[in-house]
């Protein structure tokens, strides 16, 4: 019998991830940012995420983005069968999800014949090197000129030291018998105690200690997928890039805005070692070898067109910003590799402070004098600072927002119920930027009481509460679960304020809010908690 997984993991669920950078307005952003045309404003664009896993971030973009046909495929019918049914709790009629392998994809019937965006996150360095050909193969015949390709992998020379560290888990953890989830934290005590027997490896990479530690705390799906498949292979930059050349793609942009930034994070020697290689390719793996890179994120494109100076000053000029993060009036602080970096508040704050009252254009921040002396390489450099660290976010054009937020309020909507049973589903979708942001479970019940009419904090920790407790769940503060109802409702009524001084605002200028919600299911009242009431729908 033919093992349907090829050496991937399959016993264990893929984490339920939403990834920013595959959102059609950040591939947009960075192409533009880059000085490059891109078709990506088109009306009627289709996108393909090969490998979605869970289909999250595919059905995410789809709610923020109904104007784009979304098409996706994992081998893993459990996962195609849940991003499917959220797809339908949530009313979306621009998603198809496929159960099919990367060798028989292509053949699908009543697959588009070219997509505008083919998209793989979490998959290059995780699947052998015949399903990297069928990828591939796939891109050279599915993704229309002028089309973008995301990718990202585990890089060198970051993975370097660490390669041989990922293979002793992963023949110690194929050894063993049992869940897998057992296998790996005994494969990671089986390592630790390889380092304490002073196995000159160890002792020759003192920094995997730090690794180890670091594994100890992280989810066990994570682990999984990211160390435990047959296939793990990371890259060099110029290798990857070489591969996507024999598919006529070329290299455009990192998808990390900060990696936009040439002198990001590096030393006055480093910066002039970078500056004097002048080929891009050869440049980028240099980077690579200067920051010690382990992940990488890049974006090629079908048939580069570089703009015209003019041109590209004028796709600045017409893109709008928002506040994604809260801005208090305290510093802004970048962290990079190499340490912390703060922005001249004199500089960063006026652009702040502005996008606080609501989003602008490039052209109307001129106007109105934030960027004061600063000449335009400084005011585009800070720009790629504030998006890259996530203090701003480029926009969606104001028209289509409507359907855009009726398609999210849907989704969202079905994402927030799903709290009630558990916290798997972390974000929600922004009809302004076309992307996710980031709400933990309690945030989305919060939002959910909020949408049901209840208008105070305390009435919404007390909803929480009230779904929780039947549950057994409990919260824990300073290393304690906390064991009372009082206890438990203390907590989430501080959280409740704080979610509403400091992240509400935010949502509702991205327009993620669930006021319009409409449905209500009964939840038991506990007389301890004094809940608010809850209707029957």
């Amino acid at each position: 019998m033919t093992d349907w997984t090829s050496g991937y993991v399959a016993e264990i669920d893929y984490p339920h991830e939403f990834t920013k950078e595959l959102a059609p307005s950040s591939l947009a952003f960075c192409a533009a940012a880059k000085g490059q045309h891109h078709g990506l404003g088109g009306q009627r664009l289709v996108y393909c995420e090969l490998g979605c896993g869970q289909g999250f971030s595919t059905n995410l973009l789809a709610a923020a983005n109904p104007h784009i046909e979304f098409h996706a495929m994992d081998f893993n019918p459990a996962q195609i069968s849940g991003a499917s049914d959220l797809a339908q709790e949530a009313g979306l009629e621009n998603t198809h999800f496929y159960e099919r392998s990367f060798e028989d994809f292509g053949e699908t019937a009543g697959l588009p014949q070219q997509f505008d965006v083919i998209a793989l996150h979490g998959v290059y360095s995780w699947v052998s090197a015949e399903n990297r050909q069928h990828i591939l193969d796939f891109i050279t015949a599915r993704l229309r000129p002028g089309g973008m390709v995301y990718v990202s992998y585990n890089a060198l020379p970051g993975w370097a030291a660490a390669t041989p560290m990922r293979r002793i888990l992963a023949d110690h953890g194929a050894q063993g018998t049992g869940p897998l989830q057992d296998r790996i934290t005994a494969a990671m005590d089986y390592a630790r105690q390889l380092e304490e027997s002073g196995a000159g490896y160890f002792n020759a990479n003192p920094a995997l200690s730090k690794r180890l530690e670091k594994m100890q705390s992280q989810s066990r799906n994570y682990l999984a997928h990211e160390f435990f498949n047959k296939d793990w292979t990371p890259f060099h930059f110029g290798d990857v890039a070489d591969d996507m050349s024999k598919a006529k793609l070329n290299h455009i942009a990192p998808a990390d805005l900060l990696d936009h930034i040439p002198g990001f994070g590096l030393t006055d020697a480093q910066q002039a070692l970078l500056q004097a290689e002048q080929d891009p390719i050869r440049r980028e793996a240099l980077r690579d070898i200067l920051i010690n890179e382990q992940f990488r994120a890049d974006i090629f494109i079908k048939g580069a067109r570089p703009q015209t100076t003019r041109g590209a000053v004028g796709g600045w000029l017409t893109t709008s910003f928002a506040l994604s993060r809260r801005y208090t009036g305290a510093p802004v602080k970048l962290t990079s590799r190499t340490g912390e970096t703060v922005i001249d508040p004199q500089i960063c704050a006026p652009v702040l402070e502005l996008l606080a009252a609501g989003q602008a254009t490039v052209r109307e921040m001129l106007e109105k004098g934030v960027f004061g002396e600063t000449d335009w390489g400084g005011i585009t450099r800070l720009l790629t600072l504030l998006a890259g660290s996530g203090y701003i976010t480029p926009c969606l054009p104001l028209e289509g927002l409507a359907e855009r937020a009726a398609s999210c309020l849907a989704f969202n909507t079905a994402v927030c119920k799903r709290a009630e049973d558990s916290g798997n589903l972390g974000f929600l979708a922004s009809p302004v930027t076309g992307s996710g942001i980031m709400l933990d479970r309690f945030e989305q019940l919060f939002l959910l009481a909020r949408g049901e009419g209840l208008e105070t904090p305390g009435e919404w920790a007390d909803l929480a509460w009230q779904i929780l407790a039947p549950q057994g769940q409990r919260l824990e503060q300073d290393g304690r679960v906390l064991e009372t109802p009082e206890e438990n409702l203390a907590v989430l009524r501080a959280r409740a304020h704080a979610f509403a001084a400091r992240k509400l605002a935010i949502l509702e200028s991205l327009g993620v809010t669930l006021d319009a919600v409409q449905e209500k299911s009964a939840m038991p009242s506990l007389p301890d908690a004094k809940p608010a009431s809850r209707s029957v729908a």
